[in-house]
């Protein structure tokens, strides 16, 4: 499947569409969207291009990660899927707002598919496997399109870089665990898209990263 991505303002947030483009069905994962621009930039990318949406996915529920979610679900009339364990953050999203000094008090996060590890998400002919990955978040999760050897990883993994673990649901060391045992053991050629930053690949962070060399 195809991979497009828009960096939007809150917290310089990377929001995904994949894109299976026999059908034109695409999911949009981790919906960053926070003003009039930027609405308009990702209604138009779907609408230029014939894209159904057929998933709102969530790699967890921090707030740069899911603040467009209610304006998608409303949108494009799609259902929002996440992993059950980050549904307190959902709930708390107007505090989360609060914390960050935020001017505005967004709407609380409805989940309607709730991911575990293992689970397929199919987006037309293509697939992503869900990988829980807890650590930044207890929810937290990574998506893996095998066919097209890349790796959504929201914030676990960055190049040269891990997720911070100082927020709610946060601890080091289990993420440390969770991505040396289940995203560096991909193949090294997967390319990996983070929740923030540039692209890298699970080869470089296998060799380089100074978070996860011992």
């Amino acid at each position: 499947m195809k991979i497009a991505r828009f960096e939007f303002s809150l917290f310089g947030i990377n929001t995904y569409i994949v894109i299976d483009e026999e059908t034109k069905d695409c999911a949009i994962i981790d919906p960053g969207m926070i003003n009039p621009e930027e609405r308009n930039a990702m209604l138009n990318f779907i609408n230029s291009n014939g894209l159904k949406v057929v998933d709102i996915i969530n790699t967890h529920l921090h707030i740069d990660h899911a603040i467009g979610n209610s304006w998608a679900q409303q949108t494009f009339s799609a259902p929002s899927s996440a992993n059950a364990l980050d549904l307190p953050l959902g709930e708390r999203i107007q505090q989360q707002a609060q914390m960050f000094g935020l001017p505005f008090a967004p709407e609380e996060i409805s989940i309607d598919r709730k991911l575990k590890d293992g689970d397929i998400i199919n987006i037309g002919n293509g697939s992503l496997k869900v990988i829980h990955v807890p650590g930044h978040s207890q929810g937290s999760i990574a998506l893996y399109d095998e066919a097209d050897g890349y790796l959504i990883s929201g914030d676990a993994l960055f190049s040269m870089s891990i997720g911070r673990t100082d927020l709610p649901g946060g601890n080091h060391q289990q993420l440390i665990k969770s991505i040396k045992e289940k995203l560096l053991t991909l193949p090294a050629e997967t390319v990996v898209y983070p929740g923030h930053g540039g692209p890298t690949t699970i080869g470089k962070e296998r060799h380089s990263n100074p978070y996860l060399i011992v």
